[in-house]
């Protein structure tokens, strides 16, 4: 970065830029490495910000037309982890500088991502910004129309949550309508990220969406729609399971074996699942299972799992085996006591079964 800004103007300081940047790096996590090169480039980059805009924009490499940003050297520019403290910077100096920040970050989002720094613009001016982002919607760079998607995500992990969005998503729904055919993999995932992130405060709203999205719907589109609607697909959303056919089961000796009703903590729990299509037609199975974890209080939580999509013939009898790790997680603090595994079909809790965790020591 202080060789291309040097580049911008042979009197920037190099050294004293690499100091302020670097000081007990090693100690520090990547967030709070790229809020320090923030502050470097707020000491050492002209006060003026659009002065400053002009060093980073000159520092670029040129921009990266696929999905994967290029991992060669940079002697040619700036790309990848340079370009995020690059975007916070102007998220934390820009706010009175909109149409420039925004062009800026453009160009950013073309040599790594601008998700988080094109939120605070969001929040404070979405009626300046959402205009352009329709624009964007036709970009022909990737990486521009995937920040259309990414960077309106109401929830997004790690980022600042877009308030007025989670509250009335129809801005961003409009958004998503002109990308949900992109031809991009890359920001059709996205896309239905978003979706899915809307889903979680607007159930029955997504529900209609994906029952609209999925009339005459190619095979894009399906995967998307169902990617988008994952947390009510295992949540039991009835529309959401009618619209992807999966209807009420009924199904004859259902029954839930488990290897184990003891299990060590390490110790991986088998469990097998065996039941009859109760109907004289077939029956297409939507199967999944839920552990039922305990909490140092003594509530419990569960955690769904997708296991199996199939189609059972009339009459015919299915048995599946899955097998769990019951391991250490960085999620999850494991407690000891009674758990329970559930069995969930089409969306009903049909099955359950205890087990007994012990922790080791």
């Amino acid at each position: 970065m202080a060789v291309h800004f040097a580049k911008q103007d042979n009197k920037f300081d190099q050294q004293g830029f690499c100091q302020h940047a670097t000081k007990d790096f090693n100690s520090l996590e990547l967030k709070a490495r790229s809020n320090q090169i923030v502050e470097a480039m707020c000491a050492y980059l002209p006060e003026d910000f659009l002065a400053a805009t002009q060093f980073i924009e000159g520092s670029l490499a040129p921009p990266s037309i696929e999905e994967k940003h290029p991992t060669d050297e940079l002697n040619t520019g700036l790309r990848g982890w340079a370009i995020m403290p690059m975007a916070d910077y102007v998220a934390l100096r820009g706010q009175t500088h909109l149409e420039r920040s925004l062009s800026l970050l453009q160009q950013l989002t073309m040599r790594f991502s601008a998700e988080f720094a094109i939120r605070p613009f969001l929040d404070e001016y979405a009626e300046n910004v959402l205009p352009v982002l329709h624009d964007w919607c036709a970009h022909n760079n990737v990486h521009v129309r995937r920040l259309v998607s990414e960077g309106t995500r109401p929830r997004l992990p790690w980022g600042m949550q877009l308030k007025k969005f989670v509250a009335d998503p129809s801005p961003i729904i409009a958004l998503l309508e002109k990308l949900k055919d992109d031809p991009d993999e890359y920001v059709r995932r996205s896309v239905a990220n978003n979706l899915n992130d809307i889903a979680k405060d607007h159930p029955d709203l997504v529900a209609t969406i994906a029952a609209d999205w999925l009339l005459k719907a190619d095979k894009n589109r399906q995967r998307l729609v169902k990617h988008g609607c994952r947390t009510l697909l295992k949540q039991g959303h009835p529309r959401v399971l009618k619209s992807f056919g999966f209807h009420p089961a009924v199904l004859n000796s259902i029954k839930l074996d488990l290897n184990k009703t003891q299990l060590h903590f390490g110790d991986v729990l088998t469990f097998t699942l065996s039941l009859t299509n109760g109907t004289e037609r077939p029956q297409r199975l939507m199967i999944d299972y839920a552990i039922h974890h305990l909490k140092a209080n003594g509530t419990r939580t569960a955690k769904v799992f997708k296991w199996k999509n199939i189609e059972v013939a009339a009459g015919k009898s299915l048995v599946l085996q899955k097998n769990h790790g019951i391991k250490p997680i960085t999620t999850r603090v494991y407690y000891p006591g009674t758990h329970f595994v559930e069995v969930i079909i089409n969306g009903q809790i049909l099955h359950k079964q205890q087990f007994e965790l012990v922790m080791k020591g």
